[in-house]
């Protein structure tokens, strides 16, 4: 994992792009994250910086929080995450340092984990989308949970059924977003498509681990074009053409 940020999802919203088209974005302010601890292979086994994002009020942060933090000459922070650090990274922040939205430009592509919305005790139609019955009067079975299992054998309920329970409020992570617009004036990151969370909800924010994918997509972009070109001037045979508008 490379170095990220934290934020918070203010909500969703759309805008135009460089080529005009109608993007769906969620907005989020990330920043300023400040660089609370350092940790190295020598000390703690791994490398890894923390970060932390949101200031709190004093009389809300306990005295070891406290004398973390002003160890670390940063303010009073709300969320505070770690981010590893692959060995030999050598661009890593100071303690005491400040990150912005620099840290990711327009067409980078991102993961963001948050913490999903909550959805209370739900039915297993909801929860596991699971096929209803017959919504005709008479049949008396609409939305029941469906067998739990036979009475002569097994006689008990098999592991891992799909059944009523509680849903949400886990983390999750969307990942391979885009960016589509920073702001640094603002500290606010636009991000193609849905977050999870609820809007003021604390996400982090870092770069993708679909590298592969990411790249393919960025050089189908790129010769989009090109290849759109290509097909256009290219020789069709008339007697392989399709009988639709034969081409």
């Amino acid at each position: 994992m490379s170095l990220g940020l934290l934020g918070k999802k203010l909500g969703m919203s759309q805008i135009f792009d460089k080529d005009g088209k109608l993007v769906p974005v969620t907005y989020i302010q990330a920043g300023p994250c400040y660089v609370v601890q350092k940790k190295t292979k020598d000390t703690d086994g791994y490398e890894a910086v923390q970060v932390g994002f949101g200031e709190k009020k004093e009389k809300n942060v306990t005295k070891p929080q406290q004398g973390h933090f002003k160890k670390g000459n940063v303010p009073l922070l709300r969320y505070v995450r770690e981010f590893r650090l692959e060995d030999g990274n050598g661009d890593v922040p100071e303690v005491g340092a400040v990150l912005d939205v620099d840290l990711f430009k327009e067409g980078d592509h991102i993961d963001i984990v948050g913490v999903s919305k909550g959805r209370g005790f739900a039915s297993p139609i909801k929860r596991w989308h699971v096929s209803r019955g017959p919504e005709t009067h008479g049949s008396m079975y609409h939305r029941r949970a469906g067998s739990q299992g036979a009475s002569s054998y097994p006689s008990r309920t098999w592991k891992n059924k799909k059944g009523a329970g509680h849903m949400g409020a886990e983390r999750s992570t969307v990942i391979n977003l885009v960016v589509v617009k920073t702001d640094k004036e603002k500290n606010l990151i636009m991000v193609r498509g849905s977050v999870p969370g609820h809007p003021n909800s604390f996400v982090m924010i870092r770069k993708t681990v679909r590298a592969k994918k990411a790249a393919r997509q960025l050089f189908l972009q790129a010769t989009a074009a090109e290849r759109a070109k290509a097909a256009a001037s290219k020789v069709i045979n008339p007697l392989k053409a399709s009988k639709k508008g034969g081409k």
